[in-house]
C-alpha cells in the first residue's frame, strides 16, 4: 500500500510560502533547528540549500505535510494541481457555514492570499459554495 508523503510546491521564496501555509493550517512555524540543521549540513548541505527549502508540517502527524522547494523560474499560467481546503468548525460553535467561510476567507487574506472569486452555483445534484483564492505566489487553492 502506498501513502501521501509531501505536497510539494516550487517556490520563488520557500521559507516565506511554508511560513504562510503553516499558518493555514495552525502548524508552527518550521525552521532548520539543531539537531536537523547539523545533520543536514553534515550530509553535504549548505546553508544556502537549507534557505531555498521549506516544510509546512502537522506536528500531530495527522494532517497534510508540505515541502517548498526553489523554483527555477517564476510562476506563469494556471495551477495543473490545486487543494481544496475544508472550513472546520470548533466542538459547540454554531455559526453559520457560511459565516465561518467569510471569516476564514478573511484571515487567509490577511496573511497574504489574494481573492479570485467566490463560486456559488450547482454542479449536479451538489451546491458548490467557495472561495477561490491564490496565495502569496500565485498558487490557486479553494476554500470550501
Amino acid at each position: 500500500m502506498n501513502a501521501l508523503g509531501n505536497i510539494t510546491f516550487y517556490a520563488d521564496d520557500p521559507p516565506a510560502l511554508a511560513r504562510f501555509w503553516s499558518a493555514v493550517f495552525g502548524y508552527p512555524p518550521q525552521t532548520w533547528e539543531e539537531p536537523l540543521r547539523s545533520e543536514l549540513l553534515a550530509a553535504g548541505l549548505t546553508d544556502d540549500d537549507l534557505a531555498r527549502r521549506g516544510l509546512a508540517e502537522d506536528p500531530t502527524g495527522a494532517g497534510p505535510r508540505l515541502f517548498f522547494h526553489h523554483a527555477d523560474r517564476r510562476k506563469a499560467g494556471r495551477n495543473r494541481l490545486h487543494l481544496d481546503i475544508t472550513v472546520t468548525a470548533a466542538d459547540g460553535d454554531d455559526r453559520p457555514r457560511a459565516q465561518l467561510l467569510a471569516e476564514e476567507k478573511d484571515r487567509l487574506v490577511g496573511l497574504g492570499a489574494s481573492v479570485v472569486r467566490l463560486v456559488d452555483q450547482r454542479w449536479g445534484p451538489w451546491p458548490e459554495h467557495y472561495w477561490q483564492l491564490r496565495d502569496p505566489e500565485g498558487n490557486e487553492f479553494c476554500l470550501q
